[in-house]
């Protein structure tokens, strides 16, 4: 089993790295052709595109830049936010991020697919984005290659089944191009009697179902059911064979 993490706009390059072995990234040379071309993109324009304020857009037009030159760091410790809030990859053992490197991916605007160990440089790129070299939308512009890349990796592990974490957003650089024959699960989270659906505490929890998936070494989508982390219980009643939902009461 693979299970698929979106990446996050958050980025720690400050924080003490375990001794792990950075892995080049498969689509390297992809990252590099797409910051060379937003490189070209105003401060102005980059504000535009990705709704964010004069001062992020000129922080993302500087990595753009300077993209040749910047730090690299290992993707699953160089993500923050919520979703890696609940992974929490710096407490991971060795065994578990040796695990991981196997059987977890996170997708990205910029890098495509990144395995836990890809050496990646800071960016701001998301997957929504509506621009691209010589295409209308980024999805438009990775094509199929992310979903081939995604479906060489489950065969390579041998489940032939994808454990969606990841949002929308970044499931349709995949969905719809995989081979037949892959199962795909996504998980929904939901809090308390209402079964509400809190996005912050979904996020988190992606994470952590991700880092249980790690711990116990599940390579079964089924063993998934028994995810138990922070109260979340998984409820057969609102599930169904392609969405499974935990609920914390």
């Amino acid at each position: 089993m693979i299970a698929v993490l979106s990446p996050a706009k958050t980025l720690d390059y400050e924080t003490a790295l375990p001794p792990v072995t950075p892995t080049r990234p498969r689509f390297a040379d992809e990252a590099t052709t797409l910051a060379h071309a937003a490189a070209h993109l105003t401060q102005k324009r980059l504000s535009e595109l990705m709704h964010i304020s004069p001062a992020l857009a000129k922080l993302n037009a500087d990595r753009f830049g300077d993209f040749d030159t910047l730090p690299e760091r290992p993707a699953m410790f160089a993500f923050a936010g919520d979703v890696y809030t609940g992974l929490d990859a710096k407490t991971l053992d060795e065994a578990a991020v040796d695990y991981a490197q196997d059987h977890l991916r996170m997708l990205s605007g910029l890098y495509g697919l990144l395995r836990p160990l890809d050496a990646m440089r800071p960016y701001r790129l998301e997957m929504g984005t509506r621009w691209a070299p010589r295409q209308k939308k980024l999805t438009d512009w990775w094509r199929d290659r992310i979903a081939k890349l995604l479906a060489e990796d489950v065969a390579a592990e041998g489940s032939e089944t994808i454990l969606n974490l990841a949002s929308q957003e970044y499931w349709a650089a995949a969905d719809g191009k995989l081979p037949a024959g892959i199962r795909v699960v996504a998980f929904d989270f939901r809090e308390g009697e209402a079964q509400k659906f809190v996005s912050s505490h979904a996020k988190k929890a992606r994470g952590m179902a991700a880092r249980w998936m790690l711990e116990h070494r599940i390579d079964d989508i089924e063993g998934m059911k028994g995810f138990d982390t922070d109260g979340y219980a998984y409820d057969a009643a609102a599930s169904t064979d392609a969405q499974w939902r935990f609920v914390r009461r």
